[in-house]
């Protein structure tokens, strides 16, 4: 897919997304896996696309930009997105803020390569930001450089940059049914479910009015109260970590369900693509794909069964206009 370039100085434009990284953690190849997915990838299967770990960016305008979880490929994916490089000065940074939806590792590490004393916006619950906070690693992001915002759910906020100027997206996070984060889990507690600030989703649209659209890149169920959030939505990029719940134990590769990994498969009763069917969404996105998805594979039966539903499967580089 082309590199994504800034807009011509001046141009004006709706809200804007690209896809950074589709694939869930461990991106596509995993360093560690030889599944049958990852050996095509590796081979240079055309049908099997490598992918880098779950991200996404946003702008209004083209100039400023928000990060949608910030993965530990997040050095490569800005340099293979001229967008997000340096324009002007010796040292300079379109990346105005960026916006966690939960503190995986995959969605937090990234913060570690932007410390180079570049300032900018990070926005979480305020549970996410006290766990980062928590980890003394994660103060190398100084406080007199990068200002930690609290997202309140339901409540709509004006992303703007370290200076205060607004950045022309609003976003409202909302609870979605998840997991706490890995390394937060008591391995003493016979459950690993949620609070409702572990794991969030994100409407956003652009000040100036128009489309929106909602980005879930986790979670684990689709309750009556989210479906009715969604339904006749302009556009929705979804979790679609696995294609079924024991894909992990069939493939070989764990032993982990999806719903243990705070994840909602895409197949079978329960899944995704039955609970979508009647909520009529203008456009369908899977996002946060886990490198033994077959849906990852564009000529399997799998992504057949996708886009007969009427989904389209994320890949790198992609460009959103809702």
């Amino acid at each position: 897919m082309a590199p994504v370039g800034p807009l011509p100085a001046g141009a004006c434009t709706d809200m804007r997304i690209i896809i950074l990284g589709s694939a869930a953690g461990g991106g596509f190849p995993q360093w560690n896996c030889a599944c049958g997915n990852c050996a095509r990838a590796r081979a240079g299967d055309p049908a099997a696309k490598p992918r880098t770990q779950s991200s996404a960016a946003v702008s209004a305008d083209g100039v400023r930009w928000f990060l949608l979880n910030c993965s530990p490929d997040v050095r490569q994916q800005i340099e293979q997105t001229p967008a997000l490089q340096p324009r002007r000065g010796v040292r300079h940074s379109p990346i105005a803020g960026v916006v966690l939806t939960n503190g995986d590792v995959d969605h937090v590490a990234g913060l570690l390569s932007l410390r180079e004393r570049q300032p900018f916006v990070l926005y979480a619950t305020a549970r996410v930001l006290a766990a980062l906070a928590a980890n003394p690693i994660f103060g190398v992001l100084r406080e007199d450089l990068v200002e930690r915002r609290p997202l309140r759910l339901d409540d709509a906020v004006a992303l703007s940059g370290p200076d205060g100027e607004a950045g022309g997206i609003d976003a409202e996070a909302f609870a979605v049914p998840g997991k706490v984060a890995l390394y937060l889990e008591d391995p003493k507690a016979e459950r690993f479910g949620t609070v409702a600030e572990d794991t969030i989703g994100l409407r956003l649209s652009a000040a100036t009015g128009g489309r929106s659209l909602y980005y879930i890149p986790g979670c684990a169920a689709l309750p009556a109260e989210l479906c009715r959030k969604l339904a006749g939505a302009d556009v929705v990029m979804f979790d679609g970590t696995t294609w079924r719940d024991d894909e992990m134990a069939a493939s070989g590769t764990g032993e982990k369900t999806a719903g243990r990994m705070g994840h909602m498969c895409i197949a079978g009763e329960g899944g995704s693509l039955a609970a979508f069917a009647g909520l009529d969404a203008r456009r369908k996105i899977y996002v946060h794909l886990n490198n033994t998805n077959p849906a990852l594979l564009s000529d399997s039966q799998e992504r057949a069964a996708v886009e007969a539903a009427g989904w389209e499967v994320a890949e790198d580089g992609m460009e959103i206009v809702p």
